[in-house]
Parts: structure tokens; C-alpha cells; sequence
């Protein structure tokens, strides 16, 4: 059964492509809002970034627009900025990342939208911000990543600087975008107002350099790459096992002294090079060799399913195959299925009013005609700016 959700009294309409934008879309609509995707001509470019594709969009855009419906509208003409309006108007939210200018340049820039539409929560993700040295400038995650230092420490010890192996800035910032919104939200339930939310790529990134930025606010030393080490916390790294590695990550004493039983060694806290964290931290070279001594004799699996019952903080290093055949990966209904569909469950969990699953990402253009017709718009009358549209759908209005 298919419960409403903690948002369904919410209509959306997501202009945005790429990453950032449409994955807050997504958050808000797993929740139960109306979330129509409205996209230009030639289509969000993610639906290309494959292979692999299933019914030829690429996986990464599924991966980011489930629960929408997709409209495609060319808002580079007067009449497709038109079909913008009548569509913002019985909208709560609206979602973009245009450029910045291009709104303000179609007369659709925030004081224009909120003079017509004063409730509106305009959401706006950039790269930049619009305002400052950089403001205004395109950015991707990637280059994000590298301009605000994320880069510089992540990598092997001693090594180049490296990219973190997924989009965690735009991940980031669509959640920020998602939380931006729902803080608007409240506070309209007390002013009648809507705002203008912006999260941005750089500002994102530079909120994610914990506890780099604390511990340089302190010491003035700037942090570089240590590989899986923790430069507050020991040991919190991978170590070598007899069959794989296995990450230990040891927060306080306690856990600690757990882990030197569970492995035989019940004499290394008492030990004054490791008596503390901060004294691990000082010998954390030393204590490597001594756990790791200690580790070869065990089984990865099998130790890390006995330590995290006995409390320690730990995990094989394991693969996405494994992660996705994990009994509780599927418990935690964090894998879905709609049709051919298969995608990533929302991790936000709520008792009474929790995330459903009931579309599929939507094809180029497969809601034009039926969200035209909920808006009372004759599709003849917009028909020169709604690309994707079929004849048979337009006789249908």
C-alpha cells in the first residue's frame, strides 16, 4: 500500500538538470510532492551520460529522477516562458539551475517571480553563487572538488591529490537544496512569504572540509593526503587482515580496548604509546605494525561480524556487487523496483508517512499533454514550444 507521503500537499516544478537540482527534485518527491520535470528541447544532457541505458535514457539519469513527471518546454521562446508561468502558478517550489542571468534576462529572475507569485519558494543551485569574485561562473563537481581543497586531501599518503570516487559535492548540495526548501516552507507557514533558497557547488564544498577547516582554524597546519587515516582519530584506517582488508574505526578507549581482546592482544592499551587517542595518534605508525601483526591471523568476514557485535566500529572493504547482495541493504528497502526500474530507495526514514516509489523516471516528454490538461492549457495553443509532443497526445487535449 502507497502511503501519501509527508509532502503530498506539495506541487513542484523542477527545472533543473545535471546532478544537484534534480536530485533535491527527487528527495522532495520520494516524499509524495507533485514533481513535474520540465526540460529543454534537447533534454536534460544526463539522459546521454551512459552506457548503460534502459529504453535509451542513461542510468545516471535515472538515478535522479524518479517519482517526476516529465514535461520538455523551450523556454528560450516568449510563448515557452509563458507555459512557465501558468505552470509556477499553482506551483509551492521551484527548482533551477539556469545560468546566472538567464532567468533575469527572460524577466523570470527572482524579484520578477516573487512580485508575481509572493508564496513561491524559488530554489536555485550554481556553481558560484551569483555575487563575489566568482560568482556567476559554471562549475562541476570535479573541478569543485579541486578548488576547494577536498581533493588536496584525499589520495594515498604522500601521494597526487585525487577526485573522491562519486559527486559528493553535488550530492551535497542538492540535499542543501532540499533542506534550504523545506526550512522556506516552515517559515511560510508563519509569514505567508516565499524566499529564495540558493545553495551553491563552492560554498557545499567548502562546508564538507570537516575537521580540515577546524584543525587549521586551531594549529594553522594546512592537512594533505594520509590515504584511509584519520588525522584526529586512531586507529581509524584499513588494515591488512589474513584474507582482505578491514577498515577499524575506533572512537574512544572503550572500543578500543574491545578490539585488543577480540584479537588477542589485550596488553596493547596498557602500553603508554597507546594508553590514550591522543597518544595513538602520536604512535599511530607503531600501532599499525602492532594490530596488523595481530590481524594476519584472522579471517576478514568473520572478524569484522564478531567485532561489530562486540562494539567496535568496522567493515570489510567490500564492493557494490556485495553491497547490493547484503540481506541488510534489502531489509532497509534501499534497493527498488518499478517495472524494468531498478533504483536506490530514499534513506530518509519516517514511521508514519514514508518515502513510495510510483514512477519511474520519466521518458523525454511523456507528461507534456497530461499536465497541460490539469492546467486547463490547450496543447495546440503551446504546441510550437513543447517538443516531444505526439499528434495523438494533442488530439487527446
Amino acid at each position: 500500500m502507497l502511503h501519501p507521503g509527508s509532502l503530498a500537499n506539495l506541487k513542484v516544478i523542477d527545472a533543473s538538470r545535471v546532478l544537484g537540482g534534480p536530485y533535491a527534485g527527487q528527495i522532495l518527491a520520494d516524499h509524495g510532492a507533485d514533481v513535474i520535470k520540465v526540460e529543454p528541447p534537447s533534454g536534460d544532457e544526463t539522459r546521454g551520460w551512459g552506457p548503460p541505458f534502459l529504453d535509451g535514457a542513461a542510468s545516471y539519469f535515472l538515478g535522479l529522477n524518479r517519482n517526476k513527471r516529465g514535461i520538455a518546454v523551450d523556454l528560450a521562446q516568449e510563448a515557452g516562458r509563458a507555459l512557465l508561468l501558468e505552470l509556477l502558478a499553482g506551483a509551492d517550489v521551484f527548482i533551477e539551475n539556469f545560468k546566472t542571468g538567464t532567468l533575469e534576462r527572460w524577466g523570470l529572475g527572482h524579484d520578477e517571480l516573487s512580485a508575481r507569485f509572493p508564496q513561491l519558494i524559488h530554489a536555485r543551485v550554481s556553481g558560484f553563487g551569483a555575487d563575489g569574485p566568482m560568482g556567476g561562473l559554471p562549475g562541476y563537481d570535479a573541478a569543485i572538488q579541486a578548488l576547494c581543497g577536498i581533493m588536496s586531501v584525499n589520495g594515498e599518503a604522500g601521494g597526487q591529490p585525487l577526485r573522491v570516487g562519486l559527486p559528493v559535492v553535488d550530492m551535497v548540495t542538492g540535499l542543501n537544496a532540499a533542506i534550504g526548501i523545506l526550512m522556506a516552507l516552515n517559515e511560510r507557514t508563519q509569514s505567508g512569504k516565499g524566499q529564495f533558497v540558493e545553495t551553491s557547488l563552492y560554498d557545499c564544498g567548502v562546508s564538507l572540509l570537516h575537521p580540515h577547516l577546524p584543525n587549521y582554524y586551531l594549529s594553522g597546519k594546512v592537512a594533505g593526503t594520509s590515504g584511509n587515516a584519520h588525522p584526529n582519530i586512531c586507529p581509524y584506517d584499513t588494515f591488512a587482515t589474513a584474507t582482505a582488508p578491514i577498515f577499524l574505526a575506533v572512537g574512544n578507549d572503550r572500543q578500543f580496548a574491545i578490539l585488543c581482546r577480540q584479537i588477542e592482544r589485550p596488553d596493547l592499551p596498557d602500553d603508554p604509546r597507546f594508553a590514550t587517542n591522543g597518544d595513538r595518534n602520536m604512535n599511530r605508525d607503531a600501532l599499525k605494525v602492532e594490530l596488523e601483526a595481530a590481524l594476519a591471523r584472522f579471517d576478514c568476514a568473520s572478524l569484522s561480524d564478531r567485532l561489530i557485535k562486540a562494539g567496535v566500529p568496522c567493515g570489510a572493504v567490500r564492493s557494490i556487487d556485495a553491497v547490493m547482495a547484503d540481506p541488510h541493504t534489502v531489509h532497509r528497502q534501499m534497493v527498488v523496483d518499478i517495472g524494468s526500474y531498478r533504483g536506490t530507495g530514499s534513506p530518509i526514514k519516517l514511521s508514519r508517512t514514508p518515502a513510495s516509489y510510483r514512477r519511474a523516471p520519466p521518458q523525454f516528454a511523456e507528461h507534456s499533454a497530461e499536465v497541460l490538461r490539469e492546467h486547463d492549457l490547450d496543447t495546440e495553443h503551446y504546441s510550437a514550444v513543447l517538443p516531444g509532443i505526439g499528434a495523438r497526445e494533442k488530439d487527446a487535449t
